[in-house]
């Protein structure tokens, strides 16, 4: 009986674990490892940070999902791998493994930028349900008493589009209240131009969102340093100052502390095509502790994302390549990586694909229309749909 442990119980780990499961019953005892006890569907934050959704309706629990499918579930947060030793190791002990998927996700870099840890209460961020909950109490509050808005995304930050859905979703939600007059919308990133998302740009998207902020009177401020997080303003690098009443921002990101000694300077993780890490050949990566080059320097830096489309995609991929091996088959084809994404904008959706994710690409696509808005729902209700019935596959 081969041992499989996988730490990460999102997008990444569900996957990779529920496909392991069924591809090698019989063959493999695989181990799920998560600090958190339920499945997040992530894209939904925005919403339930407005009053959209409640965290009922985009959580499941991950005992409930993994265990009738013989995936044994340790609620443990893993502190560290030993990877010459192949053990997990977690506050009650080693593990022992043959195989190892790392789909443990991010740590959140606050500290990168003065003032910007919400626990402070100076700015919000929604990459966790905890945030988006504390970021739904300060909505409510502002509401009380509004002003002007801060959003946007610090130097180094991989994972822009949060951000672009916020800014469409709070000028919505304002419009809706009839109080969108009295709210300036400031977007400040540290993205070359809108629409650059760390990836060189979806085609025209550039000229796209500057139209899209331009019918809103959001006001964008590019390629900007965020030097710190002051009481009720954003100080950038040059000495503008942008006041706020509200102010969520996208953080950067860096590989989680148990993981980051296998990986880069920013403890991401290099892996080949069926995501294998290039510095031990029973250890598999996926999602957003996988080690992605930018196409292209940026001052400031920006980062490459790994959405959940993709992370599910890089999860399949690892878990086929595992069962391959056990199995004494071929091994699948190498995944392309190539990103997909339905952006909220309010009232409309946008959908986003480019194949490869990186330029130059065969294909781009951006559409918008109501349409893809009932799509991004659509595709929420399924995913949670088939993961609370243990399927991995689309």
């Amino acid at each position: 009986m081969v041992n499989i442990a996988v730490i990460g119980g999102s997008f990444g780990g569900v996957n990779a674990a529920l496909e392991l499961s069924r591809l090698l019953k019989g063959k493999a005892r695989v181990t799920l490892f998560c600090d958190l006890d339920q499945f997040v569907f992530v894209p939904s934050l925005p919403w339930l940070s407005l009053g959209w959704r409640d965290a009922r309706d985009i959580t499941l629990p991950l005992k409930e999902v993994l265990e009738p499918h013989g995936i044994v579930f340790r609620h443990e947060a893993v502190t560290k791998v030993d990877a010459d030793n192949n053990q997990v190791i977690t506050a009650t002990g080693a593990t022992a493994y043959d195989y190892l998927v790392i789909a443990s996700g991010p740590e959140l870099a606050f500290n990168e930028t003065p003032g910007f840890d919400p626990a402070e209460g100076r700015v919000e961020c929604i990459f966790t349900l905890e945030q988006a909950q504390r970021a739904r109490v300060a909505w409510e509050r502002f509401l009380e008493n509004p002003g002007p808005i801060a959003v946007g995304a610090v130097a180094g930050v991989s994972c822009f589009g949060p951000a672009y859905e916020y800014a469409f979703e709070v000028h919505a939600a304002l419009r809706a209240r009839g109080l969108r007059s009295k709210v300036p919308i400031h977007f400040i990133t540290s993205e070359p131009y809108l629409g650059h998302f760390g990836i060189g740009g979806f085609g025209a998207s550039k000229r796209w969102l500057e139209d899209e902020f331009a019918s809103r009177d959001i006001k964008p401020l590019t390629g900007q340093w965020v030097e710190e997080f002051a009481p009720g303003e954003v100080r950038l690098k040059g000495g503008e100052k942008i006041p706020y009443k509200l102010a969520m921002f996208a953080p950067p990101m860096k590989g989680v502390a148990a993981v980051a000694h296998l990986g880069n300077p920013r403890g991401f993780i290099p892996v080949d095509g069926v995501m294998r890490a290039k510095a031990k050949a029973n250890i598999f990566c996926v999602g957003v502790a996988v080690a992605i080059a930018p196409p292209e320097a940026t001052q400031p830096p920006t980062g490459v994302p790994k959405t959940g489309f993709m992370t599910a995609r890089m999860a399949l991929t690892a878990a086929r390549a595992i069962a391959a091996e056990v199995s004494g088959k071929a091994p699948p084809p190498p995944y392309e990586m190539d990103v997909m994404c339905m952006m909220d904008l309010g009232d409309t959706a946008a959908y986003l694909h480019a194949r490869p994710l990186l330029p130059p690409r065969d294909s781009v696509t951006v559409k918008v229309g109501r349409w893809a808005r009932w799509m991004k729902i659509a595709f929420e209700r399924y995913y949670l749909f088939k993961t609370r019935r243990g399927l991995a596959r689309w």
